[in-house]
């Protein structure tokens, strides 16, 4: 007789206890345990709370197409609208509804759903807005998960476990921001050229932008602030002398749905 994945979650983790002896394997079992025992290069990035600014005005459709594909790249997503491989590609329709971003854009009516004044400039109407994880300060998506494989780091990055995660899509339900993709198929295929710097993902798990966790260990930016030509800024929001803070003083910002509470950490120029 077969067992269903949860059961075999269960009955792994009761196998991993009695090997391991009870508090130890708790504790090497809590949500994100692997990755903060991860030592950080010389030099590696740290805040205690990190914030992106978007500057609207200097992001062209090119610029925002470059970010785009530079996060992609290097966090293997699947490319499943136009997969690298002839054979594996998918009816344009269907591949649609696989679709995993990370990073992408949209216009102002779609970023910001009802906060459009009634007689908006044209131009700001048909900006490529960046969208992504807006690493909430007070995350719907972290309460929500039923494994933890949600967390939040001291540092407020909303991390993505996803050997923890069951493919419950809790999260997905939970965040106002439509930010997380499900992996519906196989992703690796999909890949257009594998980063070895990060780790690719399995079918029936969850993803998302994690503000680029894995390259601030390094100290390095984030990949889209590098290539972003000075249109995002990212940096420390608790620091008053921070790039991030500097531009919060000199110029007027608005943020997707701050309206509900769930403080988010993107803020964007207009």
């Amino acid at each position: 007789m077969g067992i269903d994945r949860r059961e075999f979650i269960r009955i792994a983790g009761l196998s991993t206890l009695l090997g391991l002896g009870g508090k130890g394997a708790f504790e090497l079992l809590a949500p994100g345990r692997v990755e903060a025992e991860i030592i950080p290069a010389t030099g590696s990035k740290k805040a205690k709370r990190w914030a992106m600014v978007i500057n609207q005005k200097k992001l062209d459709d090119n610029t925002a197409q470059q970010c785009s594909a530079a996060c992609h790249r290097v966090h293997n997503v699947p490319d499943f609208v136009n997969p690298p491989d002839d054979k594996l590609k998918l009816n344009p329709a269907v591949a649609q509804r696989y679709e995993v971003k990370w990073l992408w854009t949209e216009h102002f009516h779609n970023a910001f759903p009802g906060d459009a004044p009634a007689h908006m400039a044209e131009k700001v109407e048909h900006m490529p807005f960046l969208v992504l994880c807006n690493h909430c300060a007070n995350p719907p998506c972290v309460r929500v998960c039923p494994t933890k494989a949600t967390f939040q780091r001291e540092d407020g990055i909303v991390m993505m476990d996803m050997h923890r995660c069951i493919g419950c899509r809790f999260c997905m339900a939970g965040c106002p921001y439509g930010s997380r993709s499900f992996n519906w198929r196989d992703p690796r295929p999909y890949v257009k050229e594998q980063y070895p710097g990060y780790p690719t993902r399995e079918i029936g798990v969850v993803e998302k932008c994690t503000f680029c966790a894995e390259r601030l260990a390094q100290g390095l930016q984030p990949a889209c602030v590098e290539v972003s030509r000075g249109a995002i800024v990212f940096g420390d929001l608790e620091d008053e002398k921070s790039e991030v803070r500097e531009y919060l003083r000199k110029y007027f910002t608005i943020r997707r749905k701050a309206h509900l509470g769930t403080n988010p950490q993107v803020y964007y120029i207009v």
